[in-house]
Parts: structure tokens; sequence; C-alpha cells
């Protein structure tokens, strides 16, 4: 394997400087010891990351878009199971549509879908619930989760469950014995983008959110709106710590490399 050269070296160095740049911005900022946003700055402190505590509204947003994230990433991955197994085993009329299908909310602005959303809920009389929000959120996020599902599901040798089969196991215990364990890359790969993407979610979800079904993000973006203080940089900090732990704990569980990769 032929090694990169010292300007290919430098160059990488540099682009991940530049990805890495603002994020320790942000966290150099939450350790500031100033009212306002300000670095450098003259000392440092902790005073606002105990001022989250202080923040009904920030923590129990927070909260809420666990328990979003949470019912919404498996409601994708349950979804996308069954799709990708029917397009990644079979041929049919219609299936580059179907694909299409699944797919189509990665290319739609959410800026429209936001809109839609909004105008379908006032209609209907649907919003400021907890289960439509969901049903948002699952329309954003299925793509990711169909992606890496798809991508652990294409290649898999199907004599491996026929072999089930003819050994007198029934289809659901292949399926739970066989298929899933072979799936499971895919499927906690696809269930941490999901859930990462609906945490983070504040295009869309800031036109169909209500004061009862506040997200972290809009809350976050509300916050900015009216102050200028670092509280916001000191809960970006602490979301960058939590993602670290979660990536940590995924390589434990499952192995970073085959998440990533998607494939078993």
């Amino acid at each position: 394997m032929q090694k990169n050269g010292p300007l290919a070296l430098a160059f990488h160095t540099l682009f991940i400087l530049f990805i890495l740049a603002p994020l320790a911005v942000v966290v150099a900022v939450s350790f500031t010891d100033k009212g306002f946003i300000s670095m450098p700055t003259d000392g440092l402190s902790l005073r606002w990351f105990r001022a989250i505590l202080d923040a009904g509204e920030i923590t129990s947003a927070f909260w809420f878009s666990v328990r979003l994230g949470l019912v919404a990433a498996c409601c994708a991955v349950v979804l996308a199971v069954p799709a990708a197994l029917a397009l990644a085993r079979y041929r049919f009329p219609g299936r580059e549509a179907l694909m299409a299908f699944f797919m189509s909310p990665l290319m739609i602005p959410q800026v429209v879908l936001g809109a839609a959303f909004l105008r379908f809920f006032n209609i209907a009389g649907l919003s400021g619930s907890f289960f439509w929000l969901m049903l948002t959120h699952v329309v954003v996020i299925v793509p990711y989760a169909m992606r890496l599902v798809l991508s652990a599901a294409t290649g898999m040798n199907r004599e491996i469950d026929n072999a089930g089969l003819s050994l007198g196991a029934s289809r659901w215990t292949v399926f739970r014995r066989i298929t899933l364990p072979m799936l499971m890359a895919g499927i906690a790969g696809g269930w941490m983008l999901s859930f990462i993407q609906s945490f983070d979610e504040l295009t869309m979800t800031i036109f169909v959110a209500t004061p009862g079904t506040m997200t972290l993000p809009v809350a976050m973006y509300n916050h900015i709106a009216h102050t200028i203080d670092p509280l916001v940089a000191s809960v970006s900090t602490v979301l960058i710590a939590g993602t670290l732990v979660l990536m940590l704990l995924l390589d434990r569980v499952v192995g970073l490399e085959k998440v990533l990769i998607g494939r078993g």
C-alpha cells in the first residue's frame, strides 16, 4: 500500500483542523466566566454548565427530544428492515420507484416539508400532539435507516436462510435467529443515524412544534433569538461529549467499523 506523501498529510491535517475548529470554538466559549459570548476569556468557569440545570425550558426540551428521537428512530428501523429486505432480495415492477419513494425526503427541502406539514396539521386539526410530531420525524429519518439496512441486506447469502428452513425452522425463527443477527450492524448504524438526525432536526420541526412539543434545537434557537449568553455553547458542549460517549458505546457493543459500513 502506497503511503501518503508530506503534501497529502499536510492537506489532510489542515482539512481535519478546518472541520474541528468550529467545535473547538464552541467548547472554548462554553467555559467563559463572562455573561456574554467571549473568546478569549479572562478565566475559566463552569457557571454556564451549572446554568443548564436552572434552565427549565432547556432541560425539559432535552428530555422531550431524547424521547422523541428514541421512538422515531425505533419506528424508522421497524419500517426500514422489511422494506430493505424486499428491495434487496426481490426484483419486481416499480422497485426503483419504491426506492425513490423511501429516499424522497432527502431530495425535498426541509423548509418545504415543514410548511407542508404545518398546512396539513392546521387543516386536519392535528397540531400539538407528540404522536404527529413523531410521525413527521419518522418521514424525515427513514431514508437514513434505509440506507444502512439496505447496505447490510445487499449481498446477504439467502442460502443460509434456506438452510434453516430445510432443517425445519419456521420463517419467523429463521428471521429472528439468522437474518436479524446478520443485519444487526446495519440496523444499529441506521438507528444511530436516525436518532441523531431526529434529535438534531430543526428546520422542519420549527414549523410544527408547539409550546407543548418543544424540542431541544427549537428551544436553543428561541434562546439565541432573545439573548447572547453562552448557555447554548455549554449545551452544545454537553451534546458533543454525549455523542462521543454514544459512539464509544456503539463501538463496544457492535463495532464502529461495522456500523459505519453497514455490514455484518
